[in-house]
């Protein structure tokens, strides 16, 4: 096939250099505008390379390397690396779609790293002739060797792939890791998880430790949770009538929800106190100690006005 230096295939090459130049213009948060820009590139490079009758997924013989042989290999190998940016911008525009975007971040490396990493063997292998098979095998061996001496990072990495698959939380939710320790989850990246606790301190957590640590997540399904108080109260009245107080002073709070209502229980009478426990439910984390103050006022309030005395 003889292709002329200034023919329309070497006028696709420039065609290619711009689409390259339009790739990174476009901003990365502009994930629908990319995609579309760059399928319409794609599109007509492979419109061009086929209407000349070039496969670009098939090696073909060039002869000696002449000006139009190298025109001909580099519009070969634009036209793999549009298509590695098309099939990148619909792994982007899905991720955006479903919301979650930071969690999804790790995932969303590994796809754009096994794209580019297949594209490469391609041109490799359709352009330039190159044995892949043979580099396939060295390179499992060099990868085998690395994987030895980078075990741990290794460990942090696929463990922060199986949290990110996973969700058991996202970013800003509150969680109670198994030795008590509370705090928000701040950042997660290949190697490890931020976690933000009360005193304004940052934990900076292993991935492949938190893997396989309990975690309590304070969010989910939604921010409310049942909280209970302990309440001893001196048995100077009929249990009947102290349960009748609390449920009176539960009645005057406004920060413990209604729904579900707010339950007193009996745990126990003897002769030093009537023992009660109050349950009741907050919609949020940030509720939980403003409510348990304004219970334990409200409560002692009653027990004053009923006459009543705190054991």
């Amino acid at each position: 096939m003889t292709i002329h230096a200034w023919s329309p295939l070497a006028l696709l090459n420039l065609f290619g250099i711009a689409g390259i130049i339009v790739w990174h213009v476009v901003p990365r948060r502009r994930t629908t505008t990319r995609l579309v820009v760059q399928l319409g590139f794609f599109a007509v490079m492979t419109g061009v390379l086929l209407y000349y009758g070039v496969v670009p997924y098939r090696l073909e013989g060039y002869g000696d390397y002449q000006f139009t042989d190298i025109t001909l290999i580099l519009a070969k190998m634009l036209w793999w690396i549009h298509l590695a940016w098309a099939v990148i911008g619909f792994v982007r525009l899905y991720l955006v779609i479903e919301g979650h975007p930071q969690q999804a971040r790790l995932l969303q490396d590994i796809f754009v790293a096994a794209i580019y990493l297949g594209v490469a063997l391609a041109i490799l292998s359709f352009v330039f002739g190159m044995n892949v098979s043979a580099l396939v095998a060295t390179s499992g061996v060099v990868a085998i060797t690395v994987g030895l001496a980078l075990q741990n990072t290794l460990g942090d990495v696929f463990s922060g792939i199986a949290l990110t698959l996973g969700r058991p939380y996202r970013l800003g939710d509150l969680v109670v890791l198994a030795d008590g320790t509370e705090g928000r989850v701040v950042e997660t990246d290949w190697r490890s998880t931020h976690v933000q606790t009360a005193a304004n301190n940052v934990i900076v957590l292993p991935n492949s430790v938190l893997a396989k640590m309990t975690i309590t997540n304070l969010g989910r399904p939604d921010g409310s949770h049942v909280q209970s108080v302990t309440i001893r109260v001196a048995p100077t009245q009929m249990p009947s009538m102290v349960i009748g107080v609390m449920r009176e002073a539960l009645g005057h709070c406004r920060l413990p929800m209604l729904s579900p209502e707010p339950l007193v229980a009996l745990k126990s009478v003897d002769a030093a106190a009537i023992v009660l426990e109050l349950s009741y439910w907050v919609r949020t984390p940030a509720d939980r100690i403003p409510a348990r103050n304004e219970i334990l006022d409200c409560v002692y309030r009653s027990v004053k006005a009923s006459s009543l005395e705190l054991g």
